[in-house]
C-alpha cells in the first residue's frame, strides 16, 4: 500500500496553519496552536484513530478562538482529502458509540466525497473553561466540507460539557479509523457502485 500521508498549509490574514497527517499511524501527534482545549480534542483524534497527526497554527487568538478553530477544521479536512486519495480498497464508511461516565456519543461518517453535516449536541454549558462549546460547530463544518465527508454526530446523552464534547471526538475518531481501513474483500475497488467517489 502506498503511503497515506500529506502536509498541507493554509496562510490567511487571520492564521497560518500547517497540518502534517499519516492515516496509517500510531497515533502519536504534536500541537501548537494557542488553544490548548482544542489540543486536547485533537489529541483523542490522533490516540483513538491511531492517526500521526501534527497541527501548528498561529492564529488571531487575541481576538478570539473562531478562526484558529474554523481553520484548523478546514485545514485538516484538507489534509485527510489528499492522504485518502482515490478511496479505492477503503471500507469507506465508518461509526462508533463512545462513553465518558455520564454522557454518550455517536459518530457516523462516509467518504461520500459529498460534504455534509448533521449535528445535534445539546451543551449542556456554552464555555468550557475559557472555550466557546459553539466553535466545534465551525471545526466540524470546516472538516466535513474540506475532506468531503457526510458525517452525522449526534451526543445522545451528558451532564458535562467537557464529556459531551471528548465522546463526541473519540467517537469521529474511531469512526474515521473504521471507514478509512482497508477492505481486504474489496481489493483495490472502489467502494461505490458508481465507480467513483
Amino acid at each position: 500500500m502506498t503511503a497515506r500521508t500529506a502536509t498541507v498549509s493554509r496562510d490567511t490574514l487571520e492564521t497560518q496553519i500547517r497540518v502534517s497527517l499519516d492515516l496509517d499511524g500510531t497515533g502519536k501527534s504534536q500541537f501548537d496552536t494557542g488553544v490548548p482545549f482544542l489540543e486536547h480534542m485533537m489529541d483523542q483524534i490522533a490516540r483513538h484513530g491511531l492517526i500521526d497527526l501534527d497541527v501548528y497554527c498561529k492564529g488571531d487568538t487575541h481576538i478570539d478562538d473562531h478562526h484558529t478553530v474554523e481553520d484548523i477544521g478546514i485545514t485538516i479536512g484538507q489534509a485527510m482529502a489528499k492522504a485518502v486519495g482515490s478511496k479505492k480498497g477503503i471500507r469507506r464508511y465508518g461509526h462508533a458509540y463512545v462513553p465518558l461516565d455520564e454522557a454518550l456519543s455517536r459518530v457516523v461518517i462516509d467518504f461520500s466525497g459529498r460534504p455534509g453535516l448533521i449535528l445535534n449536541i445539546p451543551f449542556t454549558q456554552k464555555r468550557v473553561g475559557t472555550f466557546d462549546t459553539e466553535l466545534f460547530s465551525e471545526f466540524f463544518h470546516g472538516f466535513v466540507n474540506h475532506a468531503q465527508v457526510t458525517m452525522h454526530i449526534d451526543c445522545l446523552r451528558g451532564d458535562n460539557a467537557h464529556h459531551q464534547i471528548e465522546t463526541v471526538f473519540k467517537a469521529f475518531a474511531r469512526a474515521l479509523r473504521m471507514a478509512l481501513e482497508p477492505d481486504p474483500r474489496l481489493g483495490d475497488r472502489m467502494p461505490s457502485t458508481k465507480g467513483a467517489l
